[in-house]
């Protein structure tokens, strides 16, 4: 995999994606959105410590420098 998702794009997924964690961990979401808050925070998490996103590579799309 290539790195398609750029450094600062990487500390706004991690950031999100604690924030949803934490919302749907602490019942601030409730009902489905505490569950789908809790699945969308661990992809974003996930995609930026791969740095690599799915959905980038289908649309042809990179925010990553040419990094390695």
């Amino acid at each position: 995999m290539t790195c398609n998702v750029g450094h600062t794009e990487r500390m706004v997924r991690i950031a999100l994606g604690i924030l949803l964690l934490l919302l749907a961990f602490f019942g601030i979401l409730g009902g489905v959105l505490a569950y789908l808050g809790g699945v969308i925070g661990l992809v974003l998490i996930a995609t930026a410590g791969m740095k690599f996103c799915p959905l980038y590579r289908l649309v042809g799309f990179s925010t990553c420098a040419d990094e390695t």
